[in-house]
This record gives C-alpha cells, structure tokens and sequence, in this order.
C-alpha cells in the first residue's frame, strides 16, 4: 500500500524502537520521511538502513529541548520538501524509578520538558507549514491510564498527552487532524528494564487478551492508519495499542 504517498514526514527519537519502525512504515508507504534523534551516529545509521531498502529518507540531530535543534528539523525538512504533512512526536524519557513524592526537581522538570513541553514546542514551529489535510501524533502510553509504581510520573506526563491530543485537534481543526497512539509494553531498549526479569515480563503478557507484549510494528501500523486518509474523519482521539490490557471503559 501507498497511503503516504506524497507526503511529507517528520518522526522525533527515530533511530531505533518504536520511532524508527514508524519512520520504516511511513517510507514504505511512499511517504518522504524525516528521522531524528540525539545523536549523529544514530541518525547516519538509521537513514543508511532505510536508504539501503530504497525508501526516500533524510537525517537531521535533533534534542526536541534544544531550541537551535527544534528550529533546524523544521527548516531542513522544509528546505528539502517544501512542506510538512505529518508530525509524530515520539521522543520520551524515563530516568528515574523513582516514586513521585521522592523525585528531586530536576529529574521533575526533565520529564515535563521532553515528554510534554518539547511537543508543544516543535508543533508551534512547524505549525505555519502544515498543509490543509495534515497530521499530528502523540505516542502516549498504556501508562498514561494506569500510572503503575516505577513508572508513575512518565505516566502523569503520558496522561498528559491525552489532554493536548484534544485540546490540539481543537486549536489546529479543520486543517490539521491531532491523534494519539498510547502503545502498550512494547521490548524496544527504552523499556528493556521492564521485561529482563522473566517473571516480570510473563506478568505483563499475562495483563493483555492477545498474553503477549506489543511490537514495534504494531506501533506503526496503527501510526500510518492515523497518518493516512483512512483515518480522515479521526481528529482527538487516543488508539490503544496494547492487546487488551485494560485502559478504559
């Protein structure tokens, strides 16, 4: 299929996980795809990869808090494409286990920044050059239901998400549709700590319906019904991804 074709993507933290498989689905549906990321090795390694399956791809650096570097991927990826058609703002950090009530300020302000505050800051400077017809999305987390100990400010600021997801499709209607994916425990290396205990790892597939963890793949998939016109009449809303494991009513 090539829902995508055409379009214009930009994907942040997209060298590895679940933003890099993402950034591959996007490009086999013929979307041009921006990848970003902290670091240039990562970025020449990734692009070399998808360049390597023939798919159209473009590397910029990228630290979504860094203003110069928010300013750059929006600029490059104008000055090469002319446009931008879909933003997914996939960049996260969770560098404490810390409980909520013991997290020092710092370790505080850092989850706010990258997880919530750098969204809305890379949406304002790629918001004059959305085309009518454009996409944003949010990768939340099953988290952001269900704050569990260990993860529990990752998950308010996930919670978050869901919050700008609709306050957003409001603000950017009717040109630009805002959605949210909230991913369930997917084994990429940003949750590894998650699933190298045994135990730990067949209590979470024990929590979904499908009694198994999520893939980066299933991420993706759902990111490019959501990036296409499949998911036209679809602005606001959040897509669980998470084989059953209960979020909601």
């Amino acid at each position: 299929m090539k829902r995508l074709q055409g379009k214009v993507a930009i994907v942040t933290a997209s060298t590895q996980g679940i933003g890099f498989a993402i950034a591959e689905r996007f490009a086999l549906e013929g979307a041009s795809v921006v990848i970003s990321s902290r670091r240039q090795k990562n970025v020449d390694a990734a692009v070399e990869k998808l360049r390597s399956k023939g798919l159209e791809v473009m590397g910029v650096v990228c630290h979504v808090s860094n203003l110069q570097q928010r300013k750059e991927l929006i600029d490059k990826t104008v000055q090469r494409y002319g446009n931008i058609d879909i933003v997914v703002s996939n960049a996260a950090v969770n560098p404490t286990v810390d409980n909520i009530l013991d997290m020092k300020e710092t370790v505080l302000d850092k989850l706010w920044e990258i997880n919530v505050k750098a969204s809305v800051l890379l949406l304002q400077a790629a918001a004059s050059y959305l085309k009518k017809g454009s996409s944003v999305i949010f990768i939340s987390s099953i988290a952001g239901y269900n704050p569990e100990q260990g993860l529990a400010m990752y998950g308010v600021t996930k919670t978050a998400l869901f919050g700008l997801t609709k306050a957003l499709a409001s603000e950017m209607s009717p040109d630009t549709r805002v959605n949210c994916i909230a991913p369930g425990f997917v084994p990429t290396n940003f949750a590894d700590f998650l699933v190298r205990d045994e135990l730990l790892r067949k209590s979470l597939e024990e929590k979904t319906l499908l009694k198994r963890l999520g893939k980066a793949e299933d991420m993706a998939a759902a990111a490019a019904f959501l990036a296409s016109d499949d998911s036209s009449y679809i602005t606001g809303e959040t897509i669980v991804v998470a084989g059953g494991t209960q979020s909601r009513l």
